[in-house]
């Protein structure tokens, strides 16, 4: 099954692990996650270093350990199992997995976390796992298998990664926007996390600055059922928590269409407002609530 988090998902702020300025600034922000990078953010020669520095923040921090997650190394490579040894007795929030091919890497990081939590006194199980499931090409005919994967709690993807798997010189079209292929990507993903029951969590938007773009692009994507967004700069955190927190214009038309049907119980469509709704738009409405709930 699983883990249960009740852990506010709208914003996850990447922050280097051999930066402490940055990871305190990423910890003191409005992110409901603090991301600690050990992969693509830390040079090879600094990820001792780096994960020294992620042990000591997040044992120095411990009051905000819930929200402060880390980012390992792929398991393709030779850091992951030194990634978990170093920052696993410190009980970070949470694991980010990247670059993964497919639900085998899920199940072999559960093994090396029961192991590593049982060692250091943690909770079995305990800690909860945000997937990047379309870096590799292999990933991508693996998005809908994570129904029932041991941790995992969200889905998310990325682009630039996807590019170099496959041979890419660019994933962008002549107007700036993604090509089909990374498009594609994050449909997989959306539809990846509704079939495994959890998070869908929209990819970067490197243009910090462009808060404008920011917030169109989140808001889109919250329509389109992602529940949160990667961010790479404080300054984006204020933007995407608003972007994916339901107004209180949504709040109340949902509760409205709950309280028709349930004014009208066994009912399965009912006329609203001079048009018809029927069971999805109940089924929509409760689920904008639960986000309510949930925040």
């Amino acid at each position: 099954m699983p883990t249960q988090t009740t852990q506010k998902t709208r914003s996850w702020l990447f922050a280097p692990g051999d930066s402490e300025k940055k990871m305190a600034k990423a910890t003191a922000s409005n992110a409901d996650i603090a991301l600690f990078d050990l992969e693509d953010a830390v040079a090879i020669e600094n990820k001792p270093l780096a994960r020294q520095m992620v042990h000591d923040f997040l044992k120095a921090n411990a009051d905000q350990r819930a929200r402060m997650w880390v980012r390992v190394n792929p398991l393709d490579g030779p850091y992951t199992l030194g990634d978990l040894a170093a920052i696993m007795p410190a009980h970070p929030g949470g694991i980010m997995l990247p670059k993964i091919y497919g639900r085998a890497d899920i199940e072999k990081l559960d093994h090396y976390l029961s192991a590593l939590e049982v060692a250091n006194g943690i909770e079995e199980g305990s800690t909860p796992v945000i997937v990047l499931i379309t870096e590799t090409a292999e990933g991508m005919f693996h998005t809908g298998d994570y129904k029932g994967a041991p941790r995992v709690v969200a889905l998310t993807w990325g682009a630039e990664d996807l590019a170099d798997s496959i041979g890419a010189s660019s994933n962008r079209n002549a107007d700036g926007s993604y090509g089909f292929t990374y498009e594609l990507a994050r449909s997989l993903t959306v539809l990846g996390a509704a079939t495994a029951g959890v998070a869908a969590i929209e990819t970067i938007s490197a243009d910090f600055k462009d808060l404008e773009a920011l917030r169109s692009r989140a808001e889109k994507v919250r329509r389109d059922g992602f529940r949160g967004m990667l961010a790479i700069h404080p300054a984006q955190v204020d933007v995407i928590n608003a972007a994916f927190t339901p107004s209180a214009e949504e709040v109340e038309a949902a509760r409205e269409i709950v309280a028709v049907f349930a004014a009208n119980p066994g009912v399965g469509a009912i006329g609203y407002k001079g048009g018809m709704l029927d069971r999805p738009y109940l089924s929509r409405a409760q689920q904008l609530l639960a986000q309510v709930d949930e925040a």
